[in-house]
């Protein structure tokens, strides 16, 4: 095995060439020559977890709705998932809400300016506050997100996985020390730029790469098994069943309160049962919405095609029926559900794999 010989390499020396390259390779983004740190701080939610090209129409969005730190603090919960829809991991969103209103009420709509004060917000952690550090402040904190983890994992031949606690402090030190300290800002979106430009997950550019002589991974033929990752447990399956009662031109939701996935969002009245196979004469018998059920007509349409919505520990399974009633439910079964026309339903946030459906539904102009 060939050895790059990084203990003799000068961090000013991999700086030099990584600002050289920087000089060659622009990538415009709304937010890379931003100070404000409440935009900062919006882009960085949003990109958690979400590739830039899906992220970019998010942050637009958000910044028309909520110009300024206060704008968001003084918004509904509701409009701001609605704003969030399909971006996933809707606690970044409630936690922004959360942060926000702290900051207009107790910090005079004011970010904290040192790392410490920054990991104290709502919702912030030491991603999130090194990078508003060092974006905002210009405070001497590196930021490694995925793409920096496989640049320094490569060239450096880091053997702990990345996705441990100690393959993430491991890599969190050598950002560290590798760091411009008169200008943290433009290194980390420098370190960030080449691992999403050339140093991508498949067909990286090592040709053309200014570090190919000192890259271990790329003089033991480890390109493609580096960064390591410690594989995932297998996600559970589960199977949902919508119910889309109708009657005339409006149907029911209901918002999930429960501590489960999609919190606060809304849905048809669901049923959750061990296969995504349900017979019609099974749903009739079930026994949370046995009364609205007895409404049902007895020409139900067949329930739709099976979706799926992989997140991070789960995989959802899901059919919706469509149940039109003979006459108009009471009260007393619809209890905990909201009455919505059709061309309501877009008022609400609602999971993608809902909107998935409704936007078939639309496209085939039999919505309601």
């Amino acid at each position: 095995m060939q050895q790059a010989t990084q203990g003799a390499w000068p961090p000013e020396e991999f700086r030099l060439q990584l600002q050289q390259w920087r000089r060659q390779v622009e990538r415009p983004l709304p937010w890379k020559e931003e100070k404000d740190p409440y935009r900062i701080w919006v882009s960085e939610i949003i990109l958690q977890q979400t590739r830039v090209e899906q992220g970019l129409p998010y942050f637009q969005r958000f910044i028309a709705a909520f110009p300024d730190l206060f704008a968001l603090a003084s918004a509904p919960e509701e409009q701001v998932f609605k704003l969030w829809e399909g971006l996933g991991y809707y606690s970044r969103a409630r936690n922004m809400l959360r942060c926000a209103r702290f900051l207009a009420t107790e910090n005079a709509g004011r970010f904290p300016d040192s790392y410490e004060g920054l990991l104290a917000l709502p919702g912030i952690g030491p991603y999130t506050a090194a990078a508003l550090a060092s974006f905002a402040f210009a405070l001497p904190h590196a930021v490694v997100d995925g793409n920096v983890e496989r640049v320094l994992s490569r060239i450096w031949g880091i053997q702990t996985p990345a996705n441990t606690a100690s393959g993430k402090k491991q890599l969190q030190e050598l950002g560290q020390s590798l760091l411009d300290p008169q200008a943290p800002g433009p290194h980390n979106q420098s370190m960030m730029d080449f691992g999403a430009l050339h140093c991508t997950p498949r067909r990286p550019l090592c040709l053309s790469c200014p570090f190919q002589e000192r890259c271990h991974a790329l003089l033991n033929g480890q390109v493609d098994r580096l960064p390591v990752k410690w594989k995932k447990t297998a996600k559970t399956p589960r199977f949902f069943h919508y119910l889309l009662f109708r009657f005339q031109d409006q149907t029911w939701i209901r918002q999930r309160t429960e501590k489960d996935i999609w919190i606060q969002l809304y849905e048809f009245p669901l049923l959750e049962t061990r296969s995504v196979d349900l017979a019609q004469e099974a749903l009739l018998c079930q026994a949370p919405f046995q009364e609205l059920l007895a409404h049902a007509h007895p020409q139900m349409l067949p329930p739709s095609k099976i979706y799926r919505q992989s997140l991070s520990h789960q995989i959802i399974h899901a059919r919706f029926w469509e149940v039109p009633l003979r006459s108009e439910p009471g009260p007393d079964q619809t209890s905990g559900l909201i009455a919505v026309p059709g061309a309501g339903l877009r008022q609400y946030a609602f999971p993608r794999i809902i909107r998935w459906y409704l936007d078939e539904k639309s496209l085939s102009l039999d919505l309601f």
